[in-house]
């Protein structure tokens, strides 16, 4: 079976898991009143839904990752890879469930960030961790924030149906067309079973009758599994511009995390309680409609991914100039959005 037809299948097989999975979480969500109650005026849902929508996420991503065991000939260091990608992901999602399952209350943030560098430290002993970066301890210490940065904005993003997991599927396509050429397979294999569960779980979070949330115990997983696929990557063969890549693809739910918490500390608050200062829902605010935001977000997401890839295979004038012309398109909307009214 060439390397292609496998991630194709990694990519089916894993959406037909969480497509299937889903309504089955949704049930037993239900059946035992884990649901998210329209609580606080923060909230955009207006009757209670059920959460834990990440047990399917997560279940069809290691299922598949553990069926790619049997199909595929791992080099040995490719295996320890994917077990720590599997360990530091049980401990996310085992934290994202216990928030879901005891909302409104839910889990404290200090012990979340506890638990998610935790997770985050399991990468670095098995070797995930940023390369191009010295003395190694300075390099331990940017992945662990970067984990715990790119595990938190897909969780902070996670404001408005389908935005989270469409944002998760377009990355992780980018980043398996950036490392298909190579024999990076973690990121490879990873990339393909979280594309694939991400879309999956999609049409029942747009379901108007069979509406499941995928809640922290999903938002948190496709966080940590985006930041570790994006560590596995050379980026830089080129020039060293591309180190910027993974950044560029996950731009979307980076750029609403920083917004939201710039805004927030503007107001004189905590960037750790919520608000309705995401960009999501101040396009909502302008007139936008939800499903016109989330295409908007996937499409800008497809065009940074697009974007990422140039920086890996332009020349450095060439990838000097894309990351200018970005960053230029980022000011202006962070400009336009800074100025929407909104009112939590």
């Amino acid at each position: 079976m060439t390397d292609l037809k496998v991630y194709i299948l990694a990519v089916a097989f894993s959406f037909a898991v969480s497509a299937l999975s889903s309504p089955l979480a949704r049930l037993l969500a239900l059946r035992f009143g884990w649901v998210d109650h329209p609580s606080t005026p923060i909230k955009t849902h207006a009757i209670a839904t059920p959460v834990l929508g990440g047990a399917a996420i997560f279940l069809s991503y290691a299922l598949t990752l553990s069926l790619l065991r049997f199909l595929t000939h791992f080099p040995s260091g490719t295996l320890h890879t994917l077990r720590a990608l599997l360990l530091g992901g049980s401990l996310v999602f085992a934290l994202g469930a216990v928030d879901d399952i005891h909302k409104p209350g839910g889990v404290g943030f200090r012990l979340k960030f506890i638990v998610q560098i935790a997770a985050a430290l399991v990468l670095v002993a098995a070797g995930v961790r940023i390369r191009f970066i010295s003395p190694a301890p300075v390099a331990v210490v940017l992945t662990v924030l970067w984990v715990v940065g790119v595990t938190n904005a897909f969780n902070i993003i996670d404001v408005m149906d389908g935005l989270s997991a469409s944002q998760a599927a377009v990355a992780s396509l980018a980043f398996l067309m950036i490392a298909l050429p190579g024999e990076q397979l973690y990121v490879n294999f990873a990339s393909a079973a979280l594309a694939g569960a991400a879309l999956g779980f999609l049409p029942w979070n747009f379901s108007s009758r069979r509406k499941i949330f995928m809640g922290d115990s999903g938002s948190l997983v496709l966080g940590f599994a985006l930041a570790a696929i994006s560590l596995g990557t050379n980026y830089s063969a080129v020039n060293p511009v591309g180190v910027y890549a993974p950044i560029m693809i996950l731009l979307v739910p980076i750029f609403d995390t920083i917004f939201v918490a710039a805004l927030r500390l503007r107001k004189g608050r905590s960037p750790f309680l919520g608000s309705k200062d995401h960009f999501a829902l101040r396009l909502e605010t302008a007139g936008w409609s939800r499903r016109a935001i989330v295409l908007f977000a996937a499409l800008a997401s497809v065009a940074l991914g697009f974007g990422g890839f140039l920086l890996t295979a332009l020349s450095m004038k060439g990838a000097l100039a894309v990351g200018a012309g970005v960053a230029a398109v980022v000011l202006a909307v962070a400009e336009f959005l800074w100025h929407i009214p909104v009112h939590d």
